[in-house]
């Protein structure tokens, strides 16, 4: 069916050959039906296919967004069954089963539910997008909402003392009472199934407030009772295996969920001590959805080349550079997980371990016993090691050991915090580090950072000045051969306009050029400009290729990277 309802809509007119041609693509690239790569791509409306559909098939038409199926009804066909023959049970009418098709003439489908639920069967029609949201609408894990929870309680259930009269015996017992729990399961579970990266939990003097970080921004999601912020707090200490009576000190704990389908959650868990409270903010680290294909990770083919050959040199000093939460550890991960042979011993040093990798040594640093980068390092080099990976070069003396092993046939791998790949040598030097050392050492550097994607559903097109295309750093004979995108807003994305990131990559391999010029003292700004010469894509050009293939918006851009100026 799927081939012929292209060819019908063009025959109808209601498609150009050009659209059926890109849905075609979109269709081979992501998979599903036709009519679901046709509105995806824009081609046709959703109403408009539904319409059509009715009138070839001979079916009444069903808009399932302003339906509302009964949970019975919903239970009558299992998720999976749903989900293979893409339907959706609407209702009942005697020994009568009406189930949503995207595809009525599907009677294998028709044959499989009566079979499996006794029905006659009847149908309506409705988009493929439209089933896929309601199978994900109604069959969604329904836990208890916050007015459920919060219910449970009345002034009688808390008696909240005075801070500095606080019984710890108390705040255990309160972290232990069924709602606490209840509540706190339910801001975790909710913070996975939005796909937010931390959960901030933030105690105030009057206020309380839980925000979850998504795509890099932070969303505020509820503001739980003042008085359960103890409650709440104690709750998440214990389930971190921390000392709850030590409300004075920073902690740092872990807490592994475990969810259906044998599926496991992480959560990196750091409480800070406030004003009003202790604040805690919890990191999910979820590896199913850890991205280790480099292919994916959004390097243009040409710096992916360069950073394989530098990853696949035997020894040598690979960098990635950027702040805090630019993806850096993504990147080396992925690099470790290309590398990762039975034939080579890969030890890391890491601050602190995010995930763990069969046939990879991981070490968690402890500064306070003396277990820093430099120690950890050292241990290492007498371990026969082939491959290194060191957390973070923060010192002359993680540096220095880091560069020698380079030297002496290791390949090592290692972040740093810069802004740029050119300015992390100046950083290199002015740790102490000779630069006949960093130019026999360093094979490549790469600095990247993290923009938030279009939501392909929604994103829509935008009318940008030639002036900002300009000042952006748009070369001039590019401009009006692309057409910019911005943010729309739709339940795939939550009607934010942004559904997940991408990174951008400044990718710079150590060529000879350069290492002249830092034996000779060059600025940063000349290194800069030589591996511009030489073809490195700049950070702000990385995100205008991803600007210009519709992949992002030019706010995003402008707001993660530097423009170019020397």
């Amino acid at each position: 069916m799927s081939s012929r309802l292209g060819e019908l809509l063009v025959r109808e007119n209601l498609i150009s050959m050009a659209q059926l041609k890109k849905a075609q693509d979109e269709q081979a690239k992501s998979g599903g039906r036709i009519g679901y790569a046709l509105i995806k791509t824009g081609a046709i409306e959703e109403s408009k296919l539904t319409d059509f559909l009715s009138k070839q098939y001979g079916v009444p038409a069903i808009n399932l967004k302003d339906f509302d199926i009964d949970p019975e009804i919903i239970k009558l066909v299992p998720k999976e069954v749903c989900e293979k023959h893409l339907i959706i049970p609407v209702n009942r009418a005697g020994a009568s089963l009406i189930i949503a098709m995207s595809d009525p003439s599907n009677i294998f489908a028709m044959d499989d539910i009566k079979f499996l639920t006794g029905y006659n069967i009847e149908t309506v029609v409705a988009s493929e997008m439209a089933i896929r949201e309601a199978i994900e609408r109604y069959h969604a894990p329904k836990g208890p909402s916050l007015d459920e929870i919060v219910g449970d309680f009345d002034d009688a259930d808390v008696e909240v003392a005075e801070e500095e009269d606080e019984d710890v015996a108390d705040i255990a017992k309160m972290a232990d009472d069924a709602p606490v729990v209840k509540l706190v399961n339910l801001i975790l579970l909710d913070a996975i199934k939005k796909g937010a990266s931390d959960i901030h939990v933030e105690p105030y003097e009057k206020d309380f407030r839980v925000r979850f970080r998504i795509d890099g921004v932070l969303y505020e999601v509820m503001r739980p009772p003042v008085k359960l912020k103890n409650a709440i707090i104690s709750r998440l200490k214990i389930m971190s295996s921390l000392d709850i009576s030590e409300r004075r000190l920073p902690q740092d704990g872990r807490i592994k969920l475990k969810l259906g389908g044998g599926k496991e959650m992480d959560f990196r868990v750091s409480v800070c001590p406030t004003l009003f409270g202790e604040k805690v903010v919890l990191r999910l680290l979820d590896k199913s959805n850890l991205q280790l294909d480099m292919t994916k990770l959004g390097f243009d083919p040409e710096p992916l080349k360069w950073f394989k050959e530098a990853i696949d040199r035997p020894y040598g000093m690979v960098l990635v550079t950027g702040p805090t939460g630019s993806g850096k550890t993504t990147t080396l991960y992925s690099a470790l997980a290309d590398l990762n042979k039975t034939t080579d011993n890969i030890s890391t040093a890491e601050d602190p371990v995010e995930f763990n990798f069969a046939g990879i040594n991981q070490v968690q640093m402890h500064d306070e016993i003396g277990l820093n980068f430099a120690a950890a390092l050292r241990s290492f080099l007498r371990q026969d090691p082939d491959i290194i990976m060191i957390g973070e070069i923060r010192d002359f003396e993680t540096g220095e050991i880091g560069i020698k092993a380079a030297l002496t046939g290791h390949l090592v791998l290692s972040t740093l915090h810069t802004n740029d790949a050119p300015s992390t040598v100046s950083r290199l030097l002015n740790m102490g580090i000779e630069p006949f050392l960093v130019t026999a050492s360093v094979n490549l550097i790469l600095a990247q950072r993290l923009a938030r994607k279009l939501c392909q559903e929604c994103k829509k097109p935008l009318e940008a000045s030639e002036q900002a295309l300009l000042e952006a750093g748009v070369p001039p004979e590019k401009i009006g051969t692309f057409q910019p995108f911005g943010p729309g807003g739709c339940k795939v994305c939550n009607d934010r306009g942004y559904k997940g990131r991408v990174a951008l990559y400044e990718v710079m391999p150590f060529w000879d050029g350069l290492k002249e010029l830092v034996i000779n003292g060059a600025s940063t700004a000349e290194l800069k400009q030589e591996a511009i010469r030489l073809g490195m894509l700049t950070l702000r050009m990385a995100g205008l290729s991803k600007m210009m293939d519709g992949m992002t918006s030019l706010e995003e851009v402008t707001a993660n990277t530097a423009p170019d100026r020397f």
